[in-house]
């Protein structure tokens, strides 16, 4: 399942919830009980409600304070950590939740100059705004979502009021959280991403797009607290899922192409190793070609994951003498596979077994089979890949 944020109005903690809760309403009486593993039962309430502004209609989420919870608002990050760590919550929501409250925190230091343990967080130290990120962290978790993208964000306008005093919209703290991310001007004034929101989309890592071979099942709206002229303050949520029941399944990878023709093939072969080394890199093909002047080179193509654009670009020009990249995102079917090991005559052999089309097939990793003599090497080769394909029809 796959879900695009749609962020027309922008995106709070409270709208994150509320959107989900309009995708998923079977979560709504589950938030009760991540309440009580987290032991706030007795400290925030938890209202969900259908809403409609004249435009759009959807759903409505908010936390309050319970009247007698310790109201102040100052709580350090490692207090914070604390408090999740030794809670009832599952462990994906608590490491989820966790995660959030990092982002803040990392961003909160960097601003202010201090350990990321000696942040103190005031608006976000609320209860409420606690159990804000701790819903919403369920949420993440326990539906079943596998995929993430997002819309450009609304930079918003004005100023904002803090325990900081006034500050610039976008905040300190959301402006770098949300470095790397695309922005537009809608001309709209007021806060349109909080620090909350913020740090929830950097934890869900969204792609910009969907992926291919899906189909939209159903959408949610999910409302805001403020209103802004002229526009619904909500995010809509798009969810998709597999269109297909083949074999395959589909998703998409970013393809770089650029031609070398000026790089000696001991200094080709050594960058274009580094290359593949490269966190995110999937794979590096090198081709001949005959180029202008009658030079031969190389044209190289490398497959890498979408989310890896900036950093795999980066390595090619550092470590290549080209002056140009072509990108793209392209779609991919990939067969569903796994890895086993055989053991064949007292040896272990790694396997891959795919399921194709028209059967299921299984290969053994070369490099186990070289320390098998070549005049026994396909031998050893078919009964091991025979073994396996029975102990896989088991």
């Amino acid at each position: 399942m796959h879900i695009h944020l749609d962020l027309v109005g922008g995106l709070s903690g409270d709208m994150f919830i509320s959107v989900m809760l309009d995708c998923f309403p079977d979560q709504t009486p589950l938030l009760q009980q991540v309440m009580v593993d987290a032991g706030f039962c007795n400290l925030v309430h938890l209202a969900s409600e259908e809403k409609n502004d004249g435009v759009l209609t959807g759903t409505h989420f908010t936390v309050h304070p319970d009247k007698d919870a310790e109201s102040h608002y100052h709580r350090h990050y490692s207090e914070i950590r604390s408090i999740l760590s030794e809670s009832g919550l599952d462990a994906a929501t608590c490491e989820a939740a966790l995660g959030i409250f990092r982002i803040i925190a990392e961003a909160e230091a960097s601003i202010h100059g201090k350990e990321v343990d000696a942040v103190a967080f005031h608006e976000i130290g609320a209860w409420d705004s606690i159990a804000d990120i701790v819903c919403a962290a369920h949420l993440i978790t326990q539906t079943g979502v596998t995929g993430w993208s997002v819309s450009s964000i609304p930079l918003g306008r004005g100023q904002v009021k803090t325990a900081h005093g006034m500050l610039p919209i976008p905040a300190p703290a959301t402006s770098l959280i949300l470095k790397g991310f695309k922005f537009h001007d809608d001309g709209v004034e007021g806060e349109r991403i909080t620090p909350t929101g913020a740090a929830i989309l950097k934890y869900l890592n969204p792609d910009h797009g969907t992926p291919g071979g899906v189909v939209l099942k159903h959408t949610g709206t999910g409302f805001g607290a403020r209103r802004f002229p002229g526009i619904s303050n909500v995010v809509r949520a798009l969810v998709f899922v597999s269109a297909s029941t083949e074999s395959w399944i589909t998703d998409q990878v970013l393809q770089l192409e650029f031609e070398i023709d000026d790089q000696t093939p001991e200094a080709l072969a050594v960058a274009l190793q580094r290359i593949r080394m490269e966190e995110g890199v999937l794979d590096v093909i090198q081709m001949p070609y005959l180029g202008k002047k009658g030079r031969q080179g190389a044209c190289v193509r490398v497959l890498a994951a979408v989310d890896m654009e900036t950093q795999v670009t980066e390595t090619c020009f550092r470590e290549t003498t080209t002056l140009g990249i072509r990108r793209q995102r392209v779609d991919r079917a990939i067969l569903r596979r796994e890895e086993s090991v055989v053991n064949h005559d007292g040896r272990n052999f790694r396997v891959k077994t795919a399921d194709r089309p028209g059967g299921r097939t299984v290969k053994v990793e070369m490099d186990d089979l070289q320390t098998v003599s070549i005049t026994h090497r396909e031998d050893v080769r078919r009964q091991a890949e025979i073994q396996a394909l029975d102990q896989n029809n088991d």
